[in-house]
């Protein structure tokens, strides 16, 4: 009560049009006007990790603009949307029973991300199920750590809600509080905060590097004919990568 929130939601790009729906902006009509909630929806843009440089730098803003929460909704996991993980202090997963989710969240590796783990729509007969399926992935993963590490760190809870009941939600915030005073009382946020802020200016600085290289290399003909020979097959992919690295590093080298 009395904080203020930010709420960037994060919907995926059309390959083709490059359009986005937006959902966020349907689903949440009902608190955009609720007092210190600023909600804004953005498109990922193709960004290849689920977050554009425009959705981190937006982060950022609501940050400076004195939101003390910033919640960041991404497009979804997949095999290589985890970008969030380099950009936030408090990871959360949310499945949904019955889904297929678990089984997709174990082939993208993406157990090892999550600092909460929420079951949403828990009134499905599938819940208890998915439940025990998670405990036992969590519980390999500290298959290769010493008893004292693992009574030291962050046991991760799963949490039951139902969304449009408004149940869990009670437990659901009490465990962000709670992670974020363990992390506190490790010294972990600083070092978070420290790690995310290094990843970011690799992001928006790799992101820029790959536009620049898009626009310098659109109406090249040498690029075009390396493109030809990679679809002929006379020449592989990482070898063509190669080739146009050394010539871009040849380029930026001054001239004496």
């Amino acid at each position: 009560a009395g904080r203020t929130v930010g709420v960037l939601s994060i919907d995926p790009s059309s390959p083709f049009t490059h359009g986005a729906l937006l959902g966020d902006r349907i689903r949440l009509t009902e608190h955009f006007l609720d007092q210190g909630v600023f909600i804004r929806s953005m498109a990922n843009r193709g960004a290849l990790g689920g977050l554009s440089e425009a959705a981190l730098q937006a982060a950022l803003l609501l940050d400076a603009a004195g939101r003390q929460d910033v919640f960041v909704e991404t497009v979804g996991v997949g095999q290589a949307e985890i970008d969030i993980i380099d950009h936030a202090d408090t990871i959360v997963l949310v499945l949904m029973p019955g889904s297929g989710d678990s089984i997709q969240a174990l082939k993208a590796g993406v157990m090892e991300i999550p600092d909460v783990i929420v079951i949403n729509k828990a009134d499905h007969p599938l819940t208890d199920t998915m439940v025990r399926e998670i405990r036992g992935v969590l519980s390999l993963a500290n298959l290769d750590r010493t008893p004292e590490e693992v009574r030291g760190s962050w046991r991760v809870p799963i949490i039951k809600t139902e969304a449009t009941r408004g149940k869990g939600i009670d437990e659901l915030v009490s465990a962000l509080s709670e992670h974020r005073a363990h992390i506190l009382a490790g010294g972990q946020l600083e070092e978070r905060r420290g790690r995310n802020l290094r990843n970011e200016v690799l992001a928006i600085a790799t992101a820029r590097m790959r536009r620049r290289l898009e626009e310098e290399l659109r109406e090249d003909p040498e690029f075009q004919r390396l493109l030809e020979e990679v679809v002929q097959r006379r020449l592989d992919p990482a070898s063509a990568a190669t080739q146009l690295l050394e010539r871009a590093a040849r380029d930026e080298q001054p001239v004496e």
